[in-house]
């Protein structure tokens, strides 16, 4: 196998990861929604939860796309 299609699958197999980050966003959120649905008196203490929650699922879709592109780029 040549080297550049080696760095190819493996930056493709360092976004799966990518597939994760979406379903994590969206629980996040969901469950926001459904919490501030259920009790809306709520809502100024549970969204800086969802919004931390968010910020470090989203992390992990930095980190995986920071690898691929070491990957395909070194």
């Amino acid at each position: 196998m040549e080297l550049e299609a080696a760095k190819m699958i493996g930056a493709g197999l360092a976004t799966i990861a990518l597939f994760g980050v979406g379903i994590g966003i969206g629980n996040v959120f969901s469950t926001l929604i459904s919490t501030v649905g259920r009790n809306p008196s709520v809502q100024q203490r549970v969204f800086p939860f969802a919004i931390i929650g968010f910020a470090l699922v989203e992390a992990v879709a930095l980190f995986a796309l920071l690898i691929a592109f070491l990957i395909l780029f070194t």
